[in-house]
């Protein structure tokens, strides 16, 4: 206009596979929550920031004309529909226990909001007791929904996840008891982070952010995840990611029987008595390692596919061990940063068996601190590493039981059950335990694999 200062417009590009959300923009008086004048539109994006985190933002574009308003507005929802991949519809599953009791609050403050803004509908469930999410999940209708979220800690997630896998064996026919093939999950799993370690949700997301991890589910981002199966000879214990057995088994099975103290507090006190209490387990591991492929150029350029390894050549292994590790997933925490198993991967098919032989209490403790370090844990010459496709335990049943009165520090329990860490949670078993890893039977809300079937449509704002 009459200005004499000519204003430089600035473009502005937005691609709509950042767009999350698009909403009419009116102005309303106190207390009104319909109607308005109309202002514009608002466009809300994720925005990618340092350290693996996603935070969301809003982009105001003002018109007063009704006419193009809509016609904007109906245009990008149309192309936000678009994206396949992305929820309408969750089941939410919120544990109020975990960690600090917090869960609740990150739900309601952080992620429902966030929910609400997409437009994806939810029914929550706030779980009661241990074992509340899996009774749900069994009698669930999983197709009403495009996903499933867990809203707590490694215990409430590892939960849900089994519960998820497990309806999906009950719906294709499966026997429960006896599962060598199991049938993929039929909709996603979202990780929302609410407990202590936050182990899975680490390895995701690199980093302990409820935002972050929101943002993933709205977005659709899909990671498929290697899955194992931990069973006995008669029947299916539960399907998980990670395990431990020995020193990891022995920690958190005193740690639950101090569940009266400080989740933080009763932790420490279970791993220094513990250490304390060192002492080896015997028994039997059997493996069988991952066959690599290897490429074969003949003469003629035909690549032929060689197979190290004999598809039935079983491994053994018998001792005294202090700790067993089998993981299928790195295990990422703010512990162990460059995860408890850095060679593996969240979909590559094989699972890390880390061994840890008998060794002195000081040798074990620098073994240990290897994990909050840059420097190789597994450098040392009691520790052994595998990647392997399954594994077998098999304790040496003692002939005689320690009367010492913390009879649960020792391996065997007065039942003769031994303990075992399945992704943060406690399982007793006196018998052999056969894992079997899964390439893929699980998606999870999670990295964005790039692979999202997405319109290329772009905006442009002056």
């Amino acid at each position: 206009g009459d200005s004499s200062t000519v204003l430089q417009a600035e473009e502005e590009i937005i691609e709509m596979k950042d767009v999350f959300s698009v909403k009419l923009k009116r102005r309303r008086f106190a207390g009104q929550k319909t109607g308005g004048t109309l202002l514009g539109i608002t466009i809300f994006k994720c925005l990618s920031k340092e350290e693996n985190k996603l935070t969301d933002c809003a982009i105001h574009l003002n018109n007063l004309s009704e006419d193009h308003c809509h016609s904007w507005f109906k245009h990008l929802k149309e192309i936000l529909n678009g994206f396949q991949n992305r929820p309408k519809s969750l089941k939410v599953f919120v544990n109020p226990s975990s960690h600090k009791r917090e869960a609740t609050h990150v739900y309601y403050e952080k992620v429902a909001p966030l929910l609400k803004l997409a437009d994806i509908k939810t029914d929550v469930t706030v779980t009661e007791y241990e074992g509340h999410a899996l009774s749900v999940l069994k009698e669930c209708e999983l197709q009403a929904f495009d996903g499933v979220v867990c809203v707590g800690g490694d215990g409430s997630v590892s939960e849900v996840a089994h519960g998820l896998l497990l309806k999906a064996q009950i719906d294709a026919g499966k026997d429960t008891n006896y599962i060598t093939t199991p049938v993929r999950a039929p909709v996603p799993l979202g990780v929302i982070p609410a407990g202590t370690t936050n182990v899975l949700a680490h390895t995701l997301y690199g980093i302990k952010h409820a935002v972050t991890a929101t943002l993933h589910i709205v977005m659709g981002h899909i990671q498929p995840v290697d899955v194992c199966t931990f069973s006995t000879p008669s029947k299916l214990l539960r399907f998980g990611f990670s395990a431990m057995f020995g020193f990891g088994a022995r920690t958190l099975a005193l740690a639950e029987k101090h569940r009266w103290m400080p989740s933080n507090q009763r932790k420490d006190f279970a791993f220094i008595k513990t250490l304390a209490d060192l002492k080896p387990e015997e028994c039997e591991l059997s493996f069988l390692p991952l066959q690599i492929p290897q490429e074969v150029t003949h003469e003629n350029d035909r690549i032929t596919l060689l197979y190290l390894g004999s598809k039935d050549q079983w491994h053994k292994i018998q001792g005294h061990f202090l700790n067993v590790s089998i993981m299928a997933i790195p295990c990422l925490c703010s512990m162990a940063p460059r995860g408890l198993a850095p060679n593996t991967r969240l979909n590559n098919g094989s699972m890390a068996l880390i061994v840890v032989q008998n060794t002195s209490r000081t040798e074990f403790v620098k073994h240990l601190k290897r994990y909050a370090s840059v420097k190789n844990q597994f450098n040392f010459p009691f520790v052994e590493t595998y990647t392997v496709q399954e594994v077998k335990v098999q304790p040496s049943l003692k002939s005689g039981l320690d009367t010492k009165e913390n009879t649960y520090l020792n391996a065997a329990s007065a039942e003769g059950n031994y303990p075992w860490n399945i992704d943060g949670d406690l399982m007793e078993e006196a018998s052999e335990v056969h894992i079997r890893v899964h390439p893929q039977l699980i998606n999870l809300f999670g990295v964005d694999t790039d692979d999202l079937e997405s319109s290329q449509a772009t905006c442009s704002c002056i």
